[in-house]
């Protein structure tokens, strides 16, 4: 009798993927598929401290090299073979895998990468209908996803990031998911303690041209005209309302931080929780601002920050009123 045909895989995530006989990592987002890959690789040494790995280039295979690769080591070592770039395979490899894929070796895993297209099509349909495990690593473009995706990180390394430092770090750094992986690593390994907006924007606030700053810096000032044109500028250019409220809303916190010192001496700055030159522009700034007016100034951006995360139904118009309150709030 024929060998009975085996059901189709579930397709796995990058971060839920065990180490099997055959694992086709298949998707277009880059980050992910290395991820997937890297974490096979560390699984297959983890099995066998000795294991050889073999990483072949599909596009520039030549006939033999699986099978030669494959065979048993003299040393009896476990073999992992990760093939790079299968979306620009030869032929040769097409007839190898797929003969390969006809009595799979015990001893060796091999991980096949798919970087998207039709090429090898074939190979793709049966790795799947073999029941081998399949990776899905698609792109992720909606912000949405990249929000989970940022979660998902804090959450395997045991760390917690406020929501909205969420939201502020996808908005500076979330073009580019390798770009956003690489910040959420370095603040889980920088920082200790949750993740604040003000983290973030300590660490990320540049890479959104510090336009948030300088409108913040603009109302401060009480210069409304000049604060909305920086306003619409951002947006225009693909600044969202949330790091720009997050941006007004550290710049007022820091001045009524100043400002409870007024007439206390011996406070420095690591009471306050601020550098030095942080606290001397703040004072700067505090001229023209009373108590009531920074009073008014906070309750506006606090009423604009929970708009933009969903109370209300223009985050724009939200941010653009708010401005215009605490630049109004100056002076008086």
């Amino acid at each position: 009798m024929p060998p009975a045909r085996r059901r189709p895989a579930a397709t796995l995530t990058w971060d839920t993927v065990d180490l099997a006989p055959v694992v086709l990592v298949r998707g277009t987002e880059g980050l992910l598929a290395d991820r997937a890959v890297d974490r096979l690789v560390e699984q297959a040494r983890a099995a066998d401290p000795q294991v050889e790995i073999t990483y072949l280039e599909a596009a520039a295979y030549e006939n033999g090299v699986l099978e030669m690769v494959a065979s048993p080591s003299l040393f009896g070592e476990r073999r992992c073979v990760v093939v790079q770039g299968a979306e620009a395979m030869t032929d040769a490899f097409l007839d190898d895998a797929l003969k390969y894929l006809g009595s799979v070796p015990e001893d060796v895993w091999l991980v096949i990468r798919h970087n998207g297209g039709a090429r090898g099509k074939k190979l793709l349909d049966a790795v799947a209908a073999a029941g081998h495990p399949v990776v899905a690593c698609d792109a992720i473009k909606r912000d949405g996803d990249k929000v989970d995706f940022v979660r998902a990180d804090f959450s395997r390394a045991r760390r917690r990031i406020d929501p909205d430092a969420v939201q502020a770090l996808v908005e500076a750094v979330g073009a580019d998911l390798r770009e956003l992986g690489a910040a959420t690593s370095q603040l889980i390994a920088d920082t200790a303690g949750t993740v604040t907006t003000d983290v973030v924007l300590r660490y990320y606030g540049g890479r959104v041209e510090a336009t948030g700053f300088k409108v913040a810096d603009a109302a401060v000032a009480g210069h409304a005209g000049e604060a909305v044109a920086l306003l619409r500028h951002a947006v225009a250019t693909g600044t969202g309302p949330v790091p720009i409220v997050a941006a007004l809303a550290v710049k007022l916190r820091t001045l009524a931080k100043v400002a409870a010192t007024r007439g206390r001496s011996g406070v420095s700055a690591g009471e306050l929780g601020l550098a030095p030159w942080q606290i001397d522009r703040a004072r700067r700034d505090l001229s023209g601002w009373t108590p009531e007016g920074l009073a008014s100034a906070i309750t506006a951006v606090a009423a604009a920050d929970a708009e933009v995360k969903g109370l209300g139904r223009d985050p724009v118009f939200a941010v653009e009123r708010a401005i215009l309150r605490v630049a109004a709030a100056h002076g008086r």
